[in-house]
This record gives structure tokens, sequence and C-alpha cells, in this order.
């Protein structure tokens, strides 16, 4: 894999892939996916499946939230291994940034007390539409996956059922065993569901980089870091539109 923004054309002769541009935007996606999951998780009317299934634990552990956070995504990466996914550093950023920021963007919001009906039910949209436009930025940055999408691939990839069939499947079963555990499941979570697959069908084309192409030698038709990840993109993109 070669060097991030780079991609080699011909024999050795390189062009730039706005490694800038995806960088700052790749930051930027993921501190607003965690002010997002915070804002769902103060409002109280229901969380993002897995975020559920998070909220869960954490009652149960006695955990902080970014605590299983982590934890959860470091395990999720562990059943890549089989699935042979690829990380990339995006999808490190991902589990070590959201997971490092949750807990400081609840304290902030935990400050404001408990949310009468009308604020939560505003702070419950805004926290939707932010995170559709959190997963724009940062899957738009080919970088990598986060460590949930990669298991909806890669189990998409390894079984050849559809995606909606697999992330379907996944989020029942994350949603179950965190509102056993305790996670709050809600009006939230339904339009989490209805909604984010529209939000970012929307938005990802207005986010996605182009990368440069080449278009001589041996890495003709190549795109982005060290290889061809399109195909990657587009299964990444199909997995989050498909909720």
């Amino acid at each position: 894999m070669g060097r991030m923004g780079e991609v080699t054309e011909g024999a050795g002769r390189r062009a730039p892939a706005r490694p800038l541009r995806r960088g700052v935007q790749l930051m930027a996606g993921l501190v607003l996916y965690a002010a997002s999951i915070a804002a769902l998780v103060h409002a109280g009317l229901g969380n993002m499946p897995w975020d559920v299934l998070s909220q869960g634990l954490s009652h149960r552990l006695g955990w902080s939230f970014g605590t299983v956070t982590i934890v959860l995504s470091v395990l999720v990466l562990g059943c890549w291994i089989p699935l042979r996914q690829r990380p990339g550093v995006g999808t490190v950023l991902n589990v070590l940034v959201i997971g490092l920021l949750v807990d400081p963007f609840l304290a902030l919001l935990g400050r404001l007390g408990t949310p009468p009906l009308g604020v939560a039910v505003a702070l419950t949209a805004a926290g939707i539409v932010l995170n559709g436009l959190a997963t724009a930025l940062y899957i738009g940055t080919r970088l990598g996956p986060g460590p949930r999408d990669g298991l909806m691939t890669g189990l998409v990839s390894r079984t050849g059922w559809s995606v909606r069939l697999v992330r379907s499947g996944i989020e029942v079963v994350v949603v179950a065993v965190g509102w056993v555990l305790g996670g709050t499941v809600g009006l939230g979570t339904l339009a989490y569901a209805v909604g984010i697959g529209p939000l970012v069908h929307v938005l990802l084309p207005r986010f996605t980089v182009p990368l440069e192409r080449t278009t001589t030698g041996a890495g003709a038709g190549t795109d982005g870091p060290g290889g061809d990840r399109t195909g990657e993109h587009v299964a990444e993109r199909r997995a989050v539109e498909a909720g």
C-alpha cells in the first residue's frame, strides 16, 4: 500500500490525491459524529442502534459511554479478520476520535439538565441531521470505513446477502441486546433508521473527495492511495444508504 495521498503513474510518477482536504474533512466528520451521538443520547428519545448497545453496556459495566464505544469498536474490528476486510487510517481514527470525544460532549450537554420534550425533539432531529452530515464527510474521504460499516460490507461480500438484509439483521440484534441491558430505544431510534439513508444519499456526493486517476502505465485506472478502493467506497456508501 502506497503512502497516503499518492497514486502511482507509469514507472513511478505520482499524482496528488488531496491529502490535506481529506485529512481535515475526516477529522471534521469524526468530531461531528461524536457530537451527534451525544445529542441523541442526551435527548433521551432513542439512540442510534449501536449506541443503544453502548449505553446498555455502560449501565451494566459502570464504564463511561466513550470507553464502551472504543471497546466495542475494537471487538468489531476483530470480526474483520475472518472477513478479510482492510482497515484504513480513517478506520483507526474513527475508533479513537469518536470514542474519546463522546464523553466530553455528553458532559457538556449534561450541564444543561434534562431537556423538556420540545427541546428533546429538536435535539433528536438535529442529531440525526448532524450524523448524516458527519457520515458523508468521513466516508467521502475514502480513507477507510468505520468498524461497523466495515463489518456490514464484509458480511455482504462473504455471504452474498443484500446490504439491507445484513444491516437490518445486525441492527435488530444490537438494539435488542442493548434494550435488554438498559439502553434507550424510542422514536429517535426509529427516526434515525428511516432518515439516515436518504440523508447520506443526498450529502455523500457533495463531500466525496475526487481522487486523481492514473491514465498510463501499470497504475492505469487506479484510484486513491496505494490501489483501487473505489469498490470498497461504493460498498460503504450502499451499506449506509441501506439504512
